[in-house]
């Protein structure tokens, strides 16, 4: 079948090539003509994915309307900062009827403070939804690099199609009905990755790290079940499985930035640094602390990072404030 992914990103690229192997037209819709036909020129994502060829059965539509026009399937794969402005863009031609929408990002919108599928309902009204996420780096995934994720939808007959078409012996996907959960164990994953950078830019060894990534999934699997989430969820894979990856791997954008201010360097010069290229645990850090107070949810971890990232707060102070808390039970 003919399926539009909306983004001329990383992840929309290694999830476009998956979909290619599994024998669907793919059509690859960016905001930018000039990068898509460069990326139709070279076969490569040059600015997010190098180094990796593009199938040439991959095609590139800087106009929308064609982009989603006869595509059953589509991936939002939009940075979530800036994915309202692209469902604005596909308003006009979507239909609710013939049209799944399925996210692939992770994150909090700021200023609404909305999960994706709250803002693609207040955008495009009532519609067809499934989340897909898990411990799945893109630089991995379009190497064919076997990989686990879960796409989950209110709808199980949504959750099996999508399985059924991204799945294959390399990527394995799983079915869960917990879309509150699913998004946001990968959205909270990455404010705790950027936790974990700061403890390896400090070069402060495992046991920190440990202890940061145990308590985190445990901070994370809290607020989760206060915002509507299933506690269980945040065991799965796109919760303790994605916080892994996130916080260990050397691919990990989020996991760079603490490593960053570990170091010393101020945000402001590491984003500088980094370009176009988006660590969206940032931003949802701003999210989480604000549902976290709206909810009355516990998140220490989550607050020491957001004043590290927008109130000047120093690391060590940060690293002390979390190890002289109050004595209390684990569990």
């Amino acid at each position: 079948m003919k399926i539009a992914v909306l983004s001329d990103g990383a992840w929309g690229t290694a999830l476009a090539m998956t979909l290619i192997d599994n024998g669907h037209k793919m059509v690859m819709y960016g905001p930018f003509p000039e990068y898509l036909a460069e990326m139709r020129e070279k076969r490569e994502n040059v600015r997010f994915l190098p180094g990796v060829r593009l199938p040439d059965a991959l095609e590139f539509e800087p106009d929308i309307a064609r982009a989603v026009d006869g595509a059953e399937l589509l991936v939002l794969a939009t940075p979530t900062q800036y994915l309202r402005s692209v469902l604005a863009n596909l308003k006009p031609h979507f239909d609710p009827q013939k049209h799944l929408l399925l996210d692939v990002a992770k994150g909090i919108e700021v200023g609404s403070w909305l999960l994706i599928h709250e803002m693609v309902e207040e955008v495009l009204g009532p519609n067809r939804y499934a989340v897909l996420s898990g411990p799945s780096h893109a630089e991995e995934v379009s190497r064919r690099i076997p990989t686990a994720v879960v796409a989950a939808s209110r709808n199980p007959e949504d959750a099996r199609f999508v399985q059924k078409l991204f799945i294959n012996d390399n990527f394995r996907v799983y079915t869960g009905s917990d879309v509150v959960g699913v998004e946001l164990g990968g959205a909270l994953k990455n404010v705790m990755a950027i936790a974990a950078g700061i403890i390896d830019g400090m070069k402060l060894g495992d046991n920190p790290k440990a202890a940061l990534m145990t308590r985190g999934i445990s901070e994370m699997g809290r607020l989760g079940e206060l915002l509507g989430g299933s506690a269980q969820t945040f065991s799965g894979l796109s919760g303790i499985g994605d916080l892994i990856v996130t916080c260990t791997s050397g691919h990990s954008r989020n996991r760079h930035v603490g490593e960053e201010l570990g170091r010393g360097k101020k945000l402001p010069e590491i984003l500088q640094e980094m370009g176009m290229v988006v660590a969206e645990g940032v931003t949802t850090a701003q999210g989480a602390y604000t549902l976290a107070r709206r909810v009355g949810a516990e998140t220490p971890i989550i607050d020491e990072i957001h004043a590290i990232l927008y109130h000047g707060r120093d690391v060590p102070t940060a690293v002390r404030n979390l190890m002289s808390r109050s004595a209390k039970p684990e569990l």
